[in-house]
């Protein structure tokens, strides 16, 4: 890139003034108003990262509460009606407000970062995602204060949560929430596909694409294809229920089970929606640990694009005792134990990487070992409930929570921790305490493990799921106190996890740029970043930059520092292309989510709200995009 049609490009200057430069361009600013109109995408990454984290504590607030209620036979600490909001308020929170969106978050924060380039595409979008986040959740949990939660599960399955039998307005709230939710998560799926193709570090080509980046690429096409199935089903109910169309009522020529598969079609890709992140942060904190690439690039790659496709033939395995034709279960009981392959690919790349590395035991490494353990396990019984027979047995008892529970903690939030306590020097510049990591590593996969293996063995002595009591008499009350005892345990390594963030945000250890001997972009410039992420766009030659490249990375020079400008590359190679600039900061965004939100909410009320609420949407989004005579201002 040269410098020779832009006199304010970075050529020539020396490291300060070209800080001093690209500061007054990029920076947020500080004051209120500046940080609701931000567009970087560390801050909202950030903002992300902590509005999930806030949602997955209430979460598990509301878990203790039902262990509470089941720790001994006919407790009346909590109501049937009660306990019912509870348990949907429970799963609707972890599923949706958590889960999912924490696991974009750390996209939109590192992808960025990780391919070399200075903000995330369309950051504006970026932004508005956030706002509707945030609005997604408080409306479920204001309805839940107000005694008005949803009580139809996190699957709301009809005819209980349609107009026949779900009176009031919880499953219009319910179904509301998913429309917030599931907008966010579409916004944020195009930003991270765009960013992944057309904004890489020159010379980072395809094959060089970081395995977490690869892993949050696949992730963002499962969203795009699966979202949309859950977003019609909940409008379809919502519909039944407001304006009394009959998508879901067989009287009228509806059909109950098209809910099932509609939500089942989303349902199960959305768990690996959460879990192929999770295997990118493996990938990553495996090599870094071991001090060695991790072994089979290809074969990992390879196996992020089976699970994503094979994650789609899987939905039946939900629905085996419906009474589905036998050539039709028999289909979905070989690609349910199809994707086993995969999985295992993985698992045996990361432990021959470990075995001819070196490995180090820090607290992120502890962590993905933990994972790898609990991973399997849960594995395991998934390929024994992806059998009719053995499902038709367990199917709806404790069996099922406890496989659940498994796969979604053990293969995504162990390494989920792991990545906090890795990237948290890059977050906020100051390092994690190692020595209470370690305890927290051991009382969350002691507590998991005590908590919810003992499940396995209730579902199969016959306890069912989704029940608030049960009789003296059932041989379920020993095992109910020992789960309830030891999820104190869980649930006491999680408030040490929080407190220890929170006290090293503001105390901890300061960090050095690269503190774990990192390999991927993210660690070659300051922790934390500068609003520009990069003095100047690094280039890459290897799939280890940092590694490999032992002297300076070359850089690109020539882009300008008097306006936000992006360097585009091409899809497959990562050979420069054009310059882009990108969007300055705007309010726009967050009064579009607002006026967004106020017509969702108001159509739980009366259908009038979609069309009375599209004006104040149409006016936000006028200004959004009404020509500023800049071309930044227009991007």
């Amino acid at each position: 890139m040269t410098n020779s049609s832009f006199p304010s490009s970075d050529a020539g200057l020396d490291d300060h003034d070209l800080d001093a430069r690209l500061d007054r361009t990029w920076s947020t600013g500080s004051g209120l108003w500046k940080a609701l109109s931000t567009v970087d995408h560390k801050i909202i990454g950030r903002r992300y990262i902590v509005t999930a984290f806030i949602y997955m504590a209430m979460g598990g607030v509301l878990a203790l509460a039902m262990r509470a209620q089941l720790a001994t036979p006919e407790a009346r600490l909590i109501s049937p009606d009660r306990f019912n909001q509870i348990f949907t308020m429970h799963g609707s929170n972890m599923m949706f407000l958590f889960a999912v969106p924490v696991m974009e978050a750390m996209g939109v924060y590192l992808v960025p970062l990780m391919v070399g380039t200075r903000n995330i595409a369309f950051p504006r979008l970026n932004a508005f995602s956030y706002w509707i986040f945030l609005g997604g959740g408080i409306l479920l949990w204001v309805s839940f204060a107000l005694d008005v939660g949803p009580d139809v599960g996190w699957f709301a399955y009809v005819p209980l949560s349609g107009p026949q039998y779900g009176a009031g307005k919880r499953a219009d709230v319910w179904a509301q929430m998913i429309t917030f939710t599931e907008v966010s998560a579409l916004a944020i799926s195009v930003e991270i596909v765009v960013t992944v193709f057309k904004q890489r570090a020159p010379g980072m080509t395809l094959d060089r694409i970081p395995l977490f980046v690869w892993s949050m690429l696949v992730t963002s096409f499962l969203v795009m294809l699966a979202m949309p199935a859950i977003m019609f089903a909940s409008s379809s109910l919502i519909l039944d229920r407001l304006v009394g169309t009959h998508f879901f009522n067989p009287a009228k020529g509806g059909d109950v089970l098209l809910w099932q598969h509609l939500f089942w079609f989303f349902g199960h890709p959305e768990v690996y929606i959460v879990f192929l992140p999770a295997v990118g942060m493996v990938s990553t904190i495996v090599s870094t640990f071991t001090g060695r690439p991790v072994f089979g690039y290809i074969p990992l790659v390879l196996a992020l694009v089976a699970t994503g496709i094979l994650a789609f033939g899987l939905w039946v395995h939900h629905m085996f005792v419906v009474g589905l034709p036998n050539l039709g279960e028999s289909f979905f009981t070989a690609s349910s134990m199809a994707i086993a392959i995969p999985a295992g690919v993985q698992i045996f790349c990361w432990l021959a990487t470990i075995w001819d590395g070196k490995p180090r035991l820090a607290t992120p490494m502890l962590f993905v070992i933990g994972f790898i353990i609990t991973f399997v396990m849960g594995g395991l019984t998934g390929v024994m409930v992806a059998s009719v027979p053995f499902d038709t047995q367990v199917h709806d008892t404790y069996f099922v929570v406890a496989h659940f529970h498994y796969v979604l903690i053990g293969g995504a939030v162990f390494p989920l921790m792991g990545a906090i306590y890795y990237w948290f020097p890059k977050m906020t510049g100051r390092m994690m305490s190692e020595r209470l990591g370690r305890w927290v590593f051991g009382l969350v996969f002691c507590g998991f493990h005590l908590t919810f293996f003992p499940m396995h063995i209730l579902g199969l002595i016959g306890m069912p799921r989704r029940i608030y009591t049960y009789q003296p008499e059932m041989p379920w009350g020993t095992l109910n106190l020992f789960v309830s005892a030891s999820s104190v345990i869980l649930a006491s390594g999680f408030l040490l996890f929080f407190l220890d963030a929170l006290r090293s945000a503001h105390n901890g250890r300061l960090a050095e740029p690269n503190p774990w001997n990192g390999f991927t972009l993210e660690w070659a410039t300051s922790s934390p970043p500068a609003s520009y992420n990069f003095r100047r766009i690094p280039v890459v030659d290897s799939r280890e930059p940092l590694w490999r490249q032992t002297l300076d990375l070359p850089v690109v020079t020539g882009m300008r520092t008097d306006r936000r400008e992006l360097l585009v590359t091409t899809v497959v190679e990562g050979t420069p292309e054009a310059r882009e600039s990108s969007p300055t900061n705007s309010i726009w965004p967050l009064l579009a989510a607002l006026a967004t939100s106020a017509m969702l909410i108001w159509s739980i009320f009366s259908p009038w709200a979609v069309v009375w609420g599209s004006i104040p949407i149409a006016v936000t989004l006028i200004g959004w995009f009404w020509p500023k005579g800049d071309a930044e201002d227009e991007a």
